[in-house]
């Protein structure tokens, strides 16, 4: 695996929470610093026995509403 790609988004408690595509790979932060040491240590624990990704890629998610009918 040379990229892996994390989806963000932000839970109903304001944590920042991120999902590795195509692995059961996850974590959270309380902000986007936080979050990517998260990540990083993540990365290395789950990636421990065999080639880490070359590159790892956020991909933030942001739902809002905007106008309610």
């Amino acid at each position: 695996m040379d990229e892996l790609i994390f989806d963000v988004e932000m839970d109903e408690d304001g944590r920042l929470v991120a999902t590795g595509r195509g692995d059961s790979i996850f974590t959270d932060g309380a902000d986007w610093d936080d979050l990517k040491r998260n990540i990083e240590d993540v990365v290395e624990a789950f990636y421990f026995d065999r080639p880490k990704p070359s590159v790892v890629r956020l991909h933030m998610i942001r739902d809002e509403v905007l106008l309610r009918a």
